[in-house]
């Protein structure tokens, strides 16, 4: 998912889509600790999904 449609989403969807990330980057920490993962590069995708995210997020929320 790229910026344009993170910053489209509304606060409710934002905060799904932040916890689902949050429990993605989770399961793939534990793959990567196990080498089960073969994409190591999805780790840092993820972390950044979840930083551009929260930084709208909490734009959204201080324009309230």
């Amino acid at each position: 998912m790229d910026f344009a449609d993170i910053k489209s989403k509304s606060v409710k969807e934002l905060q799904n889509l932040l916890a689902t990330w949050r429990e993605d980057l989770r399961a793939l920490r534990f793959k990567a600790h196990g080498r089960e993962l073969k994409q190591v590069n999805k780790i840092g995708e993820l972390k950044t999904q979840i930083a551009q995210s929260i930084a709208i997020l909490a734009e959204k929320i201080k324009a309230k």
